[in-house]
């Protein structure tokens, strides 16, 4: 099994639209994939299943008989109990599950500054509730069988990405061609630096019965450019600016920044791009409205930007397989 985010805190990125049409692709390739909605923002869990649904979920997550992420680590937050198991969902595309995220995911979120301190003070509970998350996931997946699972996260550096960072056996930055992603990179680089380095603190001073089921080694695969415009068959002058700034950035602020703490962390070939995704317009949103990947939109009158869509996601999807050696 592997574990994979396609994280950058920077907005704008298409954390949410990468994640569910690589999903698809490797689903479509027989892999059983499980996408975890980690974001309390929701989207995946709005993307991939009825509206009627997702209301029911977050209108019963706080009831005995609520099935979300928040119904799961509730009892933990509250301090009435353990970790509380539940069941994926099918989602719209086949072979791909779901665990449905839930707008409380924002007070998870502030519990963990407090439990990531007293993880550093060597508290048993602290430990445990900053791996549930990673337990829940672990579990699920296994009992599932699948192959990937993939974390959707949101647009911030916070505890909460912080510990689904650090879950995941791998990561992938998207990065939108344009000054502002130039300029997040320094902060991400340094963010998970720290993350990864204070992990090891936590790990090295934690009881020995404490048992850590994050590994706090997350490798860096490569980088995904997106929504970028074409003139003819090539990346348009102004995104093709930035794009060569963003290879020298992804190297000084991503690859060194994490060969400094260990050269494991970064993998052979992560300085090239495990594949490009272009702006494909309404495909996009059609894609939203109807739930699905975008390869399997239906009645789209542009056969020839569907079938680029579909090319593009196997591409990156293909490259995931081969650099994560699943």
């Amino acid at each position: 099994m592997s574990s994979l985010t396609i994280y950058n805190h920077k907005g704008g990125v298409g954390k949410t639209t990468l994640t569910v049409n690589v999903a698809a692709s490797l689903a479509k390739r027989g892999f059983r994939v499980l996408i975890v909605d980690s974001d309390p923002q929701c989207n995946v869990t709005s993307h991939l299943l009825r509206e009627e649904a997702v209301d029911h979920l977050l209108q019963d997550s706080d009831s005995g008989t609520g099935n979300t992420l928040w119904t799961a680590l509730r009892e933990i937050y509250n301090g009435t109990g353990p970790l509380r198991s539940i069941r994926p969902f099918k989602s719209t595309i086949a072979n791909v599950l779901l665990l449905p995220g839930d707008i409380r995911l924002s007070e998870w979120e502030e519990y963990l500054y407090d439990a990531w301190t007293d993880c550093l003070k060597r508290r048993m509970g602290a430990i445990r509730a900053t791996c549930a998350l990673s337990d829940l996931v672990e579990a699920t997946a296994r009992r599932y069988k699948c192959d990937f699972v993939f974390y959707d996260t949101g647009p911030n550096i916070g505890p909460l990405n912080r510990i689904i960072a650090l879950s995941c056996n791998h990561f992938v930055v998207p990065v939108a061609c344009d000054l502002f992603s130039v300029r997040a990179l320094t902060t991400l680089g340094q963010s998970l630096k720290k993350w990864i380095i204070d992990w090891q603190t936590i790990a090295a001073i934690a009881p020995p019965d404490a048992l850590l089921s994050i590994e706090g080694r997350p490798v860096y695969l490569g980088h995904i450019p997106h929504k970028f415009k074409v003139y003819g068959q090539s990346m348009a002058q102004a995104p093709s600016h930035y794009m060569r700034r963003l290879d020298r950035k992804l190297y000084s602020d991503i690859i060194a920044v994490l060969t400094d703490i260990d050269d494991e962390l970064v993998h052979a070939d992560a300085r090239r791009k495990l594949g490009e995704v272009q702006d494909f317009g309404s495909l996009a949103q059609k894609a939203q409205r109807e739930g699905v990947a975008l390869g399997a939109v239906q009645n789209y009158p542009k056969k020839s930007q569907k079938l680029k869509a579909l090319q593009a996601f196997d591409a990156i999807a293909d490259a995931i397989i081969e650099r994560s050696k699943v």
